[in-house]
């Protein structure tokens, strides 16, 4: 999702997805991060549930909760978004899988307690006012029953430098918000949450963390 919260196009999306992951670095990226939520996922009991995805994008996580035998919301601002994730792998699993447009930053249009788990990857770094974090947080706990999977940069100094360089090189214009674990932890326990787990993407290397939260009071 974009800095200033403008929704994808047609044509931005198809080009986002054919670029966004196709460099070396990002393929190791992308595949760690897999890795890491496969782990966290084997934590939740096999039974059939529901899982928000937001913000979706075109889906990239979509199979991965599938397989884990989640029904999937994806939720995006963008319609195109949305729609692309929703039907970039037709099959079997797609009766399990239905689309929303939602703005991850205001009220969703959901009830309290409709899902299992919300999934929220490569947002909240996007997030640069410690109320707007607190209040999508809050949101979160709201329409989660229990869990919550969460992505969030920490401050590493390595990590400030190389976007600096890219920066410098016009090799990056997206402007990301680090923040000290602890504020991280004390964010979350203010919305209703708990970290049960987090991972460094890269320990002393990458600045994302994804994190298994748990919510504090769980609803029967």
């Amino acid at each position: 999702m974009a800095n200033k919260n403008v929704p994808f196009q047609k044509h931005e999306v198809a080009d986002y997805e054919r670029r966004r992951y196709k460099g070396i670095d990002q393929k190791i990226v992308d595949s760690r991060e897999r890795n890491i939520l496969k782990k966290i996922l084997k934590r939740m009991t096999s039974y059939s549930r529901l899982a928000l995805d937001v913000p979706c994008g075109y889906g990239r996580f979509s199979q991965l909760l599938l397989e884990r035998n989640f029904s999937v919301v994806s939720s995006d601002l963008s319609f195109h978004m949305v729609n692309r994730a929703v039907h970039r792998d037709l099959g079997k699993d797609n009766q399990k899988h239905l689309g929303c447009i939602v703005d991850a930053k205001k009220l969703m249009p959901f009830m309290a307690c409709s899902f299992d788990i919300v999934f929220c990857m490569r947002f909240f770094h996007h997030v640069h006012e410690k109320k707007e974090r607190e209040t999508i947080l809050k949101e979160f706990s709201r329409i989660s029953r229990k869990w919550l999977i969460l992505s969030y940069y920490e401050i590493n100094q390595l990590h400030l430098l190389q976007r600096k360089l890219r920066k410098k090189m016009n090799k990056s214009r997206t402007r990301i918000k680090m923040i000290s674990n602890k504020d991280f932890y004390e964010e979350a326990e203010k919305t209703g949450w708990r970290a049960i787990k987090i991972f460094s993407l890269f320990p002393g290397i990458h600045s994302q963390h994804i994190a298994l939260l748990r919510k504090i009071k769980i609803e029967p």
